[in-house]
């Protein structure tokens, strides 16, 4: 009888340990995207995007974006990146979305994280980077009408006001 429980004990082992591998790699802290934190700037011919970053805790990183034309707001977006206990997600809802688009994080690295939702019109895919001490690279992308399109944001980091 002891050998049986024994089988079934190695047997739970290895089905149910790289389920908690799995689990841990779901469960990354959102502290570790602290080199998005902070306000960053580009400006594209006279349209000047803000986008500012809160300071991450363990759980919620809370973000905006805010463009301006002319000395009037255009665009604004209210941002956040969340674990929400399945995960790393970018949830964004812009100016112009009656609803928030929630995009699961794809890949990490050292200052690098790609967030996807292959089922949202555009973008499909939200690339942060940071090359240098005070730049921040954003890049949204995806397929429209079967045609992959992009557009490479380069922000400088300014002072929070």
């Amino acid at each position: 009888m002891s050998l049986r429980i024994a089988k079934i004990f190695l047997l739970l082992v290895f089905v149910l340990l790289p389920m908690g591998v799995a689990a841990q790699d779901t469960k990354a802290s959102v502290n570790t995207l602290a080199w998005i934190s902070g306000c960053w700037e580009v400006n594209d011919n006279g349209r000047l995007t803000t986008e500012r970053w809160g300071k991450p805790t363990e759980n919620l990183m809370i973000g905006t974006s805010q463009t301006v034309k002319n000395g009037k707001s255009v665009a604004f977006e209210f941002l956040r990146i969340v674990n929400n206990g399945h995960g790393l997600f970018y949830i964004a809802r812009p100016s112009s979305a009656k609803d928030e688009t929630p995009f699961m994080v794809s890949k990490t690295g050292t200052n690098e994280i790609v967030f996807e939702n292959l089922k949202h019109d555009f973008p499909q895919r939200i690339v942060y980077r940071s090359e240098q001490k005070d730049s921040l690279f954003a890049r949204i992308e995806g397929t429209v009408n079967g045609e992959t399109k992009g557009m490479d944001i380069p922000m400088k980091r300014v002072k929070c006001e």
